[in-house]
């Protein structure tokens, strides 16, 4: 008895000294536990939550296509390059291949991968040294889109708990899409598309076996394993064991593998990451100013433009076979530009002989003395026109009631009241300049009518048309037709119809598409559509239009422009400018400069209008006209094209008859055009205020 009080003694002694330790080994537990948990609460505090996926915006670049939406001209980026597709249009080869380079128990694990953890231990002790990681697909995803690279227990923990809630919440080919989506391949490109495009020239979903491989390999390290450069080798290496992992892992056999392993890596060559730059240039200079450079850069907008490559192909080709005889005549540029009269449409435009080229002479300074600037957009650069502006002033004079048949005397003239009739003098009592024009070929051919003067380029009556017109009426025409550099119309006086004035290609090329369609004025488009990365229409090309001229007076041009028996006697009947094979389907005008700094050619058809210009960007003189050098270009450009497109003649106008003889083209004796006009008034029709100072003084030759 004694014996049983002493044990349940001792007993209760233990227990007494036990207790505390317990106590402080619970409280201590607690505490830890507690502590953990405010830990790690402290580590995932502003957690990003893993359906910010779905939420967010994952940036893209915007890119700009030529007409069919197939040919990129140019990719508009930050400082990621990316096109995001579904995982159905990537290579199931890719797929597979980056599932076995990165996380091959990608389909077994729950977001974290604790055999492949134990693995890389293994290996790493084996090694003594950390070789290889054991990062699953879901935790480089989440680690490339929310956190940083950095090496910290903070970091790894919370991308352990967001991967582990990543695929909670997703399925497995989700994740891959959004991975394949992101992931860096090396320089700027991001995600599977744009990798492809870039250094295989293809779609992701057009890959080969050993191409996917490729790729999937330079995800381990892009920029050691970048292909162009000394580590291609490298690349391949790590493509061979990307191969040997798919084999283990079932996704090919063998012999696919060694079939690729044979196979040469053949990668795109780099070439200049823009297409038709000037007129990529030219668009990118509306999207900035439209959308801001920001949004461009990551919106992911699919820009399909005007332009057709073929003839955009066709254009510079002709130019850069254009060069040599260019040179020849001392014209070191020339700009090329095409449209659409019936829609509007810009079909090409070449600003330069070469925009990739460097300036000329050697160690000029751009902008101010070189004779080839190859990234000046001449095409849509203020340049004097010459006789190419004539067009505009005789089509004013036939909407005042003048017709082509109306009669003007090609004599020496002189315009200036205070001066000599003779055309000899030089300055007037009020030391102003006398002005007398020549015609080109220093020749005068006496009573011509305006069919006939326009179709010859004559000058002197084209100086009497731009008065019988009136030059603000003429002026305000051509503000109509496109020609915005015409402002100040104190700036004209009658040296305005001789290209006097600086205008601008495109928009010349613009205004004889009026003639082309019969006067009526189709709205310039050079963007078809814009669409967002989610296929909603931003912006669709203008279907607007309006009527310019008459059509009988868009007519009489086009019919004076196209007949080459009375251009003939000023340009020889198998001129350039004659197309023996397109007769009555194509009209054509010249330009040149008084100096022969700038020479014009602009021709067309009902389908089609081209323009040429040749010259010097330091406007420097070319030792020809145009004739001789932007109008061989024109040809040669429209022999190529124009068979590619609808014929179709131009549409005769009607046979016009008026009251007044002169302008039937009925003689009446050695009387101006002035004296039928209005008998009592000799200054005649004009109505600026700068018409007041000249008066026709006509010196017959006998």
């Amino acid at each position: 008895m004694a014996k049983q009080k002493n044990n349940k003694t001792v007993f209760q002694k233990r227990r007494r000294a036990i207790v505390p330790v317990l106590r402080f080994f619970a409280i201590f537990f607690i505490c830890a536990i507690a502590s953990s948990a405010l830990f790690l609460i402290y580590l995932l505090r502003d957690l990003p939550r893993p359906e910010k996926f779905t939420e967010s915006e994952i940036f893209q670049s915007s890119k700009i296509y030529d007409r069919s939406g197939e040919i990129m001209l140019y990719e508009l980026t930050g400082d990621e390059k990316r096109t995001y597709v579904p995982l159905t249009e990537i290579s199931l080869f890719l797929q597979q291949a980056i599932v076995a380079a990165e996380d091959q128990n990608f389909y077994q694990h729950q977001g974290i991968d604790l055999r492949g953890i134990a693995r890389a231990i293994l290996y790493d002790l084996k090694l003594q040294k950390a070789a290889q990681g054991a990062s699953t697909i879901s935790q480089q995803l989440i680690r490339n889109y929310f956190l940083t690279a950095n090496k910290t227990i903070k970091r790894k923990t919370r991308e352990a708990v967001l991967s582990l809630e990543l695929e909670r919440r997703y399925e497995k080919e989700q994740i891959l899409e959004w991975y394949l989506n992101l992931v860096p391949f090396g320089s700027n490109l991001y995600g599977a598309q744009a990798a492809s495009q870039a250094l295989f020239n293809k779609q992701a979903n057009e890959l080969t076996l050993n191409e996917a491989a490729a790729l999937a390999a330079l995800v381990k390290s892009p920029s050691s394993l970048w292909p162009y450069g000394q580590n291609k080798d490298k690349l391949i290496g790590r493509k061979d064991y990307v191969l040997d992992q798919m084999t283990k892992n079932n996704f090919i056999t063998k012999e696919q593998a060694d079939i690729a392993k044979a196979e040469v890596l053949e990668f795109a060559v780099i070439s200049h990451p823009i297409k038709a730059p000037h007129f990529v240039m030219f668009v990118l200079d509306y999207l900035n100013q439209k959308y801001g450079k920001e949004y461009l850069s990551k919106a992911g907008l699919k820009i399909i433009t005007s332009l057709d490559m073929g003839i955009q192909k066709t254009a510079e080709q002709t130019l850069a076979e254009s060069k040599k005889n260019l040179l020849y005549y001392k014209a070191h540029n020339a700009a090329l530009v095409a449209l659409d009269p019936r829609t509007g449409e810009l079909l090409a435009m070449v600003g330069s002989l070469d925009y990739f080229a460097s300036s000329t002479p050697a160690n000029c300074s751009p902008g101010v003395n070189c004779n080839f600037d190859p990234q000046v957009n001449v095409a849509i650069s203020p340049r004097q026109p010459g006789s190419a502006f004539k067009p505009i002033a005789y089509a004013t004079a036939f909407e005042k009631g003048f017709t082509a048949k109306t009669l003007l005397w090609d004599l020496p003239t002189e315009f200036n009241l205070n001066c000599s009739a003779n055309a000899l003098q030089t300055y007037d009592q009020h030391k102003a300049k006398c002005y007398h024009p020549e015609n080109y070929d220093g020749r005068y051919r006496g009573q011509l009518t305006m069919k006939e003067v326009l179709a010859q380029s004559r000058n002197v009556p084209a100086v009497k048309t731009l008065y019988l017109a009136g030059i603000a009426n003429v002026v305000q025409l051509a503000q109509e037709m496109g020609l915005t550099t015409l402002t100040n119309l104190n700036r004209y006086g009658l040296a305005l119809v001789l290209g006097g004035a600086e205008v601008k290609l495109l928009e010349m090329v613009q205004a004889y598409g009026i003639f082309a369609r019969d006067g009526y004025k189709a709205p310039f488009n050079f963007i078809l559509q814009i669409a967002d990365d989610k296929g909603n229409v931003l912006e669709s090309k203008k279907t607007d239009g309006v009527k310019i001229l008459s059509t009988q007076t868009a007519r009489q041009i086009n019919d004076i422009l196209s007949d080459n028996s009375a251009r003939g006697p000023m340009f020889g009947y198998n001129s350039a400018l004659f197309l023996k094979d397109y007769q009555g389907e194509v009209a054509v005008k010249t330009g040149t400069t008084q100096l022969n700094n700038d020479g014009w050619a602009i021709g067309y058809s009902p389908n089609i209008v081209v323009g040429v210009w040749a010259g010097n960007n330091d406007n420097s003189s070319m030792s020809q006209s145009s004739v001789v050098v932007a109008t061989p270009v024109w040809r040669a450009f429209m022999l190529k094209i124009l068979p590619t497109l609808a014929r179709a003649q131009f549409a005769k106008p009607e046979n016009e008859r008026t009251a007044k003889p002169a302008l039937n083209g009925v003689s009446q004796g050695p009387h101006s055009i002035l004296h039928f006009v209005n008998k009592n008034d000799p200054q005649g029709p004009g109505t600026s205020q700068s018409d007041s100072q000249y008066w026709h003084w006509e010196y017959p030759i006998r």
